[in-house]
C-alpha cells in the first residue's frame, strides 16, 4: 500500500514540474517569474536569427506566442523548427526594471 502511495506522488510531482514537458511561450510570456531561472522545454518555428562566431540570438514561435532565444552554440536558419532547452531570463534590464523575457540557451535540436 505505501508502495502505491509513494509511486503515485512520485507521478504526480514529475507531471508538475516545469522542465519536464514542453511549455508554451504564451504560459511564459503570461508569467514569466514563475519560470525565471528554472530549466524549460519548448518547440516552435525559428522566426528571425542573427549569429556570429557561434553566438548569437533567434527569435521563436510556437503559435501562443514569440520569445527571444540567446544562444553560444550558434543559431539555426529561418524557418527552421525546434525544441530549445534553456532558462528562462530578462532579456535586459534598464534601471532596475526588466523589459522583456527570453530564454537562454542550454541547448537545442533542430527537428
Amino acid at each position: 500500500m505505501r508502495n502505491r502511495i509513494f509511486c503515485a506522488a512520485a507521478l504526480a510531482a514529475s507531471l508538475s514540474l516545469p522542465g519536464c514537458a514542453p511549455i508554451t511561450i504564451g504560459r511564459i510570456n503570461q508569467d514569466p517569474s514563475r519560470f525565471r531561472n528554472r530549466t524549460i522545454h519548448v518547440n516552435g518555428t525559428v522566426v528571425t536569427s542573427a549569429g556570429i562566431l557561434g553566438t548569437g540570438g533567434y527569435q521563436i514561435d510556437d503559435g501562443t506566442g514569440r520569445i527571444f532565444v540567446l544562444s553560444r552554440t550558434g543559431v539555426p536558419a529561418s524557418g527552421s523548427r525546434v525544441s530549445v532547452t534553456g532558462s528562462v531570463v530578462n532579456a535586459a534590464v534598464v534601471l532596475g526594471q526588466p523589459l522583456g523575457t527570453a530564454i537562454r540557451e542550454q541547448s537545442h535540436k533542430v527537428k
